[in-house]
């Protein structure tokens, strides 16, 4: 009994105590509506994503913006990848305040603006240079005139070859007369006895006939050539030897004829002491020369 007695006192003692009761009775009542209010706002962003999607496609609205001149190429759209996943991330990031939001596709337009000029700038470039370089006209060639050959001269005929008018030839005779013999002629060691053939016909030939005179010595054996049209020999008496350029040493005696053509170079080697010659030669004057 006396337990149930002590039970009763107690709300004796409530009395005093409500006002702290109370008090905390009504803080935890306030507590309450701002805990869900809280809870509220927290699970808002959470169950609302499609309007932060609405906001970062609103993102791409500066390709509008765009020059309408060409359509974006296939490398174009690395950027626009690119600035989609800001957005994503933005959008993703849904605890910022809508202050930092509005700044995010702001800051991203200009980049991708600057990032499509410099790109439409460099194509403009190449293509300039991909222009084709101008052809330079060339001239046809004109039509060449043929050209008419001057008409060929007659060969001029050669001159006739006047022929050689000899002078007029006279009668002589000449007989035997030993004081004929004269040491007047070609060679000092021989006696010429001129027969009158030159002054005849004019200068054409000479004719007389040689004595030689002994002995043979060095000034006889002097190797000489005659230049002359015709010279021919013959041995009247005694005998001589000679020697002609290619036909070696040749023994002439009585009877015994030879011709001697202009220019053979030849030696009277030797000749007895009685030798006799008679010598023609054409023309009249010519040359002998011993220099050889």
């Amino acid at each position: 009994m006396a337990k149930a007695s002590t039970g009763r006192a107690t709300p004796a003692k409530a009395k005093v105590a409500p006002p702290i009761v109370a008090r905390k009775k009504t803080k935890a009542v306030e507590a309450e509506p701002n805990k869900k209010a809280a809870a509220r706002k927290a699970a808002a962003p959470k169950m609302t994503p499609a309007p932060r999607k609405a906001t970062a496609a609103k993102a791409p609205v500066p390709k509008k913006a765009a020059s309408p001149r060409k359509a974006a190429p296939p490398q174009k759209a690395g950027p626009g990848k690119k600035a989609a996943a800001p957005a994503k991330k933005a959008g993703a990031k849904g605890k910022a305040p809508a202050g930092k939001k509005a700044a995010i596709p702001k800051v991203a337009v200009p980049k991708q603006a600057a990032r499509k000029t410099a790109v439409r700038t460099v194509a403009v470039k190449k293509a300039a240079a991909r222009r084709p370089a101008t052809r330079i006209a060339v001239p046809t060639p004109v039509a060449r005139r043929p050209r008419t050959a001057p008409p060929r001269k007659a060969p001029t005929a050669a001159p006739p070859v006047k022929p050689k008018i000899n002078p007029p030839q006279s009668f002589t005779v000449s007989h035997l007369n030993q004081n004929d013999f004269k040491a007047d002629g070609l060679r000092t060691y021989a006696r010429y006895r001129d027969l009158g053939i030159a002054a005849a016909t004019g200068g054409l030939c000479q004719a007389h006939v040689i004595r030689f005179t002994p002995p043979c010595t060095d000034e006889v054996r002097k190797r000489h050539v005659h230049t002359a049209d015709l010279q021919l020999v013959y041995v009247l008496q005694g005998w001589m030897k000679n020697e002609f350029e290619g036909h070696g040493e040749q023994m002439m005696s009585a009877g015994s004829c030879w011709l001697q053509p202009s220019g053979i170079r030849h030696t009277v080697l030797d000749y007895s002491a009685d030798c006799e010659v008679l010598e023609i030669i054409v023309p009249a004057d010519f040359k002998t020369d011993e220099s050889i």
